[in-house]
């Protein structure tokens, strides 16, 4: 297990370097009542004190109740300032905009919500000067289980080299609220809506995957399918003559 008292020290301190960096007066990030921005949130504000949270129910009841429940609740342990963006209407014009455009499917209308989210962030990033903390992990990221330009977009992030297991490792350690480290990770796309049912395999077989560790063969073989079909999305922009 790592030093997390350690861990704590070092990214602090990370977070500190790029705010003296980009010159920038504040940090934002997305408080999504998960596990990912908890720890983002904490970190940020023990480096930074002028740390903002952005609460953006946006379409799903969860949304609204559960997962806002759970952000003011990190928020007000570790006293962060919170500010709520109800962005429910704006997916609903978005849609309509397209109406007789496109024919959406079902992911590309989930993902509309986490890039109406980061299109916030940022406006709120520019106008008071401030970095956008990104909150997405390894396990995530190894496995594409992100949307680009939405959630995977940020000017930083300090918890992008660890796992879900230690993401909970960490939270533990700083005695984070326990309706957060217990609940089932979902990033509230739809209703219903769970990371491992939606991936079809837990975040355990895929921390232990990447750890070599033994997993199942079917688990495998998702964990690999996915990463195959998302490598796009882990690459930088191709740019013409680079």
């Amino acid at each position: 297990m790592r030093d997390y008292g350690l861990e704590f020290e070092k990214r602090t301190a990370f977070i500190r370097e790029r705010l003296a960096e980009s010159r920038c007066e504040g940090i934002v990030f997305g408080n999504s009542g998960g596990k990912d921005s908890a720890l983002v949130g904490i970190l940020c504000k023990a480096a930074c004190e002028n740390t903002v949270g952005l609460i953006m129910p946006c379409a799903s009841r969860r949304n609204y109740g559960m997962d806002k429940d759970d952000g003011l609740e990190v928020a007000e342990q570790f006293n962060i300032e919170t500010r709520t963006v109800d962005l429910t209407p704006v997916r609903e014009a978005e849609l309509a905009a397209l109406e007789g455009v496109t024919k959406l499917t079902d992911m590309a209308v989930a993902n509309i919500a986490p890039r109406l989210r980061m299109v916030t962030l940022y406006a709120v990033a520019h106008a008071e000067n401030r970095l956008v903390a990104g909150t997405g992990n390894a396990s995530e990221a190894y496995v594409g289980y992100f949307t680009k330009w939405g959630d995977g977009a940020h000017d930083f992030n300090p918890i992008a080299d660890l796992s879900v297991t230690e993401i909970y490792e960490f939270l533990e350690y700083l005695n984070a609220p326990r309706s957060v480290i217990e609940k089932a990770p979902s990033a509230g796309l739809f209703e219903g809506q769970t990371d491992e049912k939606e991936m079809g395999v837990s975040y355990a077989a895929i921390d232990a995957y990447m750890a070599g560790e033994p997993v199942g063969e079917r688990e495998r073989g998702i964990i690999e399918r996915m990463h195959r079909a998302s490598e796009h999305k882990r690459r930088g922009i191709a740019r013409y003559g680079e």
